[in-house]
């Protein structure tokens, strides 16, 4: 996964413009800080801080660790506080936690899809089909498809982006993973709002180009934000950058 350099007033600004272009939250990426700010006389900036930062990498083992290793899941219940037992509470597979980090994305997968399913066995859509799909050596998507499913999607995809959440805490505290990108999506969903947002900032670029003024947006997630960067900036005279702090932070859209 290839290194992106920023630089910002304080470390933690170049580092959320670095997240921006990364289009992720910091617990999926690694970073480095390659400078710090530094103030002259009168408190005038001298230099900026610069980081570098990218997608957190997912390390493949090596054969004789994948033979040690090679443990299938096993199912067992999962509350660890006694709680009384629904008839719609659904059975979660627990994986033995790995001695290291780089736990296997496919493995990953298996205990991301179980709990999903889990998570469908409780909305009343226990019909829907579960799949996984390995993006890239670092990233394993897992989609669900079915009907009636807008309640796991949610307003602008709030209740999808927690539920993708929930699903990598449960694998990293399942496996103990610390690599590779788990993603959930829900009936295409995230394929769509990519387009959405892509129509969205052209119309936005359009726009800052004919009043010369530039455009607020409404805070979003990194992963919006990156569209509307990657959108703008290709398109000759505007340009963007972000300000505020998370979950408000936002796109600026200007001309150049």
């Amino acid at each position: 996964m290839e290194w992106v350099e920023t630089t910002g007033r304080t470390v933690e600004e170049a580092l959320e413009i670095a997240l921006d272009q990364l289009g992720v939250d910091e617990a999926d990426a690694e970073y480095e800080v390659l400078e710090e700010p530094k103030t002259g006389l009168f408190g005038r900036m001298r230099n900026e801080a610069r980081v570098r930062a990218r997608v957190r990498p997912s390390t493949p083992r090596q054969k004789e660790e994948r033979r040690s290793r090679g443990r299938k899941a096993t199912k067992a219940p999962a509350p660890a506080v006694e709680r009384k037992k629904t008839k719609k509470e659904p059975e979660v597979t627990e994986v033995e936690p790995s001695s290291g980090e780089d736990v296997p994305l496919a493995e990953q997968g298996e205990v991301a899809a179980a709990f999903v399913r889990g998570v469908l066995e409780r909305f009343g859509a226990p019909g829907s089909e579960v799949s996984t799909h390995e993006l890239d050596e670092d990233t394993l998507e897992v989609r669900v498809e079915g009907g009636d499913l807008g309640l796991l999607i949610g307003q602008k995809g709030a209740t999808l982006q927690s539920l993708q959440e929930l699903t990598r805490t449960v694998v990293q505290r399942q496996t103990g993973a610390r690599t590779g990108r788990i993603l959930v999506d829900v009936s295409g969903y995230r394929a769509r709002r990519k387009e959405a947002l892509e129509r969205f900032a052209q119309k936005i670029a359009e726009d800052v180009l004919a009043s010369q003024e530039r455009v607020v947006l409404e805070p979003m997630s990194p992963a919006d934000r990156k569209v509307i960067h990657d959108t703008v900036n290709s398109i000759d005279g505007v340009v963007t950058s972000s300000e505020g702090e998370e979950p408000r932070r936002r796109v600026v859209v200007f001309p150049n």
